[in-house]
């Protein structure tokens, strides 16, 4: 019975493909052979999807191969895999092998065995350049003081639940959010499993700092009021800085100090106000615009193929 579904994002993958694949033969045959993998090919650019097309007709484990009409984004794509995989327990994995693959096979064993809902990934140590970890440690801090204080210090990229989780997952309809931020926000019985991420063996990571002030802007306002508070506080300060200058002007007029009014007070005045006022139509513009994308009703990826292979050469096309 395949009842563990392994669902594997793939975004120019093509060099990681064999070592993937490789891999997740070695997995199935630990898992007694109960693994269905949901491969979800992210329009990708190369030849991810052709390849996976010609190989997993061979594969010892049954596979689900779905294609995207285009390049949605890691989360739109896990989402697309979860609604396409049919076990009764689920995990999601890297297509670069970053995340060991034993991982998975600790977490299906958690559910299995124990009185819980979602299993977390918490990288305890990361193979990766000290300027990447410099970087992924900054921007993990600033994820768990403006978003998120429950997540771990090092992020969470792979996890695992079961069809409870799951269902509750899927029904989360919102654009332009956290898929991994949710997790965390659905609660339900949750435990982490400490493991060690391994260098990329093959190409070059998508995951950019464009991306990553992306995602934690999403993050940010679909999950905390903090730029409102920010923009009130801020709002706040202003009225009274220039309320205290405006009385010392006024009083300064009243004793005879100031002759002619100060251009220089007033551009100042006018510059800084303006500014404020900017800076607050960003704000609340950004939560607008993120209420009218829910407001659409726009599937969050289009599936443009799903092909299922099961055991060594059974195949249907949807």
């Amino acid at each position: 019975m395949r009842d563990l579904s392994l669902i594997i994002p793939v975004y120019r993958n093509e060099a990681s493909l064999p070592d993937l694949l490789a891999a997740l033969r070695d997995l199935d045959r630990q898992l007694g052979d109960r693994l269905e993998v949901v491969f979800v090919v992210d329009g990708s650019p190369d030849r991810c999807f052709e390849i996976l097309r010609e190989r997993l007709p061979v594969q010892p484990f049954s596979a689900t191969l779905v294609l995207l009409s285009r390049n949605f984004g890691s989360f739109a794509a896990v989402r697309a895999g979860l609604a396409q995989a049919t076990g009764r327990f689920f995990a999601v994995m890297a297509a670069d092998l970053q995340e060991p693959p034993e991982l998975v096979e600790q977490m299906f064993a958690a559910l299995q065995s124990q009185p819980v809902d979602v299993v977390v990934g918490v990288r305890s140590a990361r193979d990766d350049p000290a300027l990447q970890r410099w970087q992924a440690n900054l921007f993990w801090a600033a994820y768990r003081r403006w978003v998120v204080p429950e997540m771990p210090p090092g992020g969470v990229d792979v996890f695992a639940c079961n069809q409870a989780f799951r269902a509750a997952l899927l029904a989360l309809e919102e654009r332009r959010s956290s898929l991994i931020a949710q997790l965390f926000w659905l609660g339900f019985r949750r435990i982490e499993l400490p493991y060690e991420r391994r260098a990329r063996a093959h190409g070059e990571s998508a995951w950019t700092w464009r991306k990553k002030l992306s995602y934690l802007a999403d993050s940010v306002f679909a999950f905390t009021d903090l730029p409102i508070r920010a923009l009130l506080l801020a709002g706040s300060a202003g009225v009274l800085v220039a309320s205290v200058v405006g009385l010392l002007a006024v009083f300064g007029r009243l004793m005879g100090w100031i002759v002619v009014p100060g251009y220089a007070m007033t551009m100042v005045a006018i510059l800084f106000f303006g500014a404020l006022n900017l800076l607050s139509l960003g704000i609340v513009g950004s939560y607008a615009w993120r209420a009218y994308e829910n407001t659409k009703q726009r599937p969050q990826a289009l599936v443009l193929s799903v092909q299922r292979f099961v055991d060594q050469g059974g195949r249907s096309d949807d």
